[in-house]
């Protein structure tokens, strides 16, 4: 019996990450796959720096990245019309996109870019890069329609 492909789609809620849903969603209905998002909430380091941050900032933030992860869920179970499980991190985004899809065994990895089209080929954005050259399985990078002529 041959097992369900195992899709991890990034999502950073920009129109690239819905562009990716949108293809990890479709993939995984067609193939009758599992689908699992994750969102990496990216935690510059600041050597030395002394942060006045009120833990109560710090708590809504964290609040307001769960309800924007869990509309994006949401979203992804009617596209797909299964469930659909949702992850938040925090860290470097290429990092915890690349360790979440080893520790889930994933065989894809969607992601979007934020990179621009170039005259002969496609600029990867940072994360996207990186992703792709660090991710134990295949990566597909979406990206949105362009409206060029």
């Amino acid at each position: 019996m041959q097992s369900q492909l195992e899709i991890l789609c990034a999502v950073d809620f920009s129109d690239s990450a819905r562009c990716a849903l949108e293809a990890a969603a479709e993939l995984a209905r067609c193939s009758g796959g599992r689908l699992a998002l994750v969102h990496v909430h990216d935690l510059p380091p600041v050597p030395g720096a002394r942060f006045d941050v009120l833990p109560e900032q710090v708590q809504a933030e964290a609040d307001d990245l769960r309800r924007k992860l869990e509309a994006w869920r949401a979203t992804a179970e009617r596209l797909v019309g299964a469930p659909v499980r949702a992850v938040l991190e925090s860290g470097s985004p290429a990092e915890q996109i690349s360790r979440a899809a080893r520790a889930g065994r994933f065989d894809l990895v969607v992601t979007g870019t934020h990179g621009r089209r170039g005259v002969s080929r496609f600029l990867l954005g940072s994360v996207a890069e990186r992703v792709v050259r660090e991710a134990p399985c295949a990566v597909l990078v979406a990206r949105p329609p362009s409206h060029e002529a």
